[in-house]
């Protein structure tokens, strides 16, 4: 009976995931096209990706950017149907058809802002925000997002650095097919969009992560338990000096534990060796859920 209940949790679990996940591609696909209408589109600014193409094509010829997008998800959704799965493409191609649909619904509403600065800043923020929840839904809004998720995979650069990457070559186009200018400012756009995709990826929190040297290894270890309420892991090492063992504590830490960290271990151990690294996301007991 436990084993059927536990069963079942697990997929009412599973259920709810799915739920989630769909939930996010819809929400994102939202944000993006409320920021590529308000934002980028009515300053000409062409900050990557299909929306990016679209904006150029309409510049040039007046084609309608909710078709533009459409016309080029179709055969990148192929491509991410092949290269990352049958339930992956499933949830692209909700993001793939969504957004130009709501790219479309949101076509009429007036600019937030003639001023191209500004439309860069926020359509930048607006689209990574947008991204950023699509992704954290383990999908994609389909075009450069698509081919974005598959570097991603097999690369293992991060969500940012790989849409930067991909739609520099865009940005370019845009700067010959308009002005520098304009592709000053989509370049702005770009950066923004992919700091803002990471920062939604990791969030605000800040871990700190410590390595110490020391001779009093089991005072500080002990110290930490007590005084700090974290745990230490001993890693095994050796002087390059003296060739003798030298076992180092690593510890993790929220940044606002880390002043009282220091302070235990200077008050023990005056001459520890202590090496101080940003943890940008930390998943376990005590930290972020997995």
């Amino acid at each position: 009976m436990k084993k059927r209940n536990r069963g079942t949790a697990s997929a009412q679990a599973g259920k709810i995931s799915v739920v989630l996940d769909y939930g996010n591609i819809i929400l994102g696909s939202v944000c993006v096209a409320i920021a590529f209408n308000v934002f980028l589109l009515p300053n000409g600014v062409a900050s990557g990706g299909v929306s990016g193409i679209s904006t150029i094509l309409y510049g040039l010829f007046d084609w309608r950017p909710s078709l533009v997008q459409i016309a080029f998800n179709i055969p990148l959704f192929i491509a991410g149907l092949i290269f990352l799965g049958f339930q992956f493409g499933l949830k692209t191609a909700v993001g793939s058809f969504f957004l130009p649909f709501a790219v479309f619904l949101t076509e009429s509403w007036e600019p937030w802002t003639e001023d191209p600065l500004l439309g860069a800043l926020f359509g930048g923020i607006g689209v990574g925000v947008g991204l950023g929840i699509v992704f954290r839904g383990k999908a994609s809004t389909g075009g450069t997002d698509l081919a974005a998720q598959i570097i991603h995979k097999y690369s293992g650069l991060g969500l940012g650095t790989c849409v930067a990457l991909i739609d520099g070559l865009i940005v370019l186009s845009a700067a010959a097919v308009f002005d520098i200018e304009r592709g000053l400012y989509a370049m702005i756009g770009l950066y923004v969009t992919s700091k803002t995709i990471d920062l939604v990826q990791i969030g605000l929190g800040r871990s700190k992560m410590l390595y110490i040297i020391t001779n009093r290894q089991e005072e500080i270890s002990q110290a930490i338990f007590d005084e700090v309420d974290r745990g230490v892991t001993k890693l095994s090492a050796h002087g390059g000096y003296t060739d003798h063992e030298r076992p180092i504590l690593m510890c993790v830490i929220d940044q606002t534990e880390f002043s009282k960290l220091k302070n235990v271990v200077k008050k023990i151990d005056p001459h520890a060796f202590v090496i101080v690294s940003d943890a940008s996301e930390v998943l376990g007991e005590g930290f972020k859920r997995a």
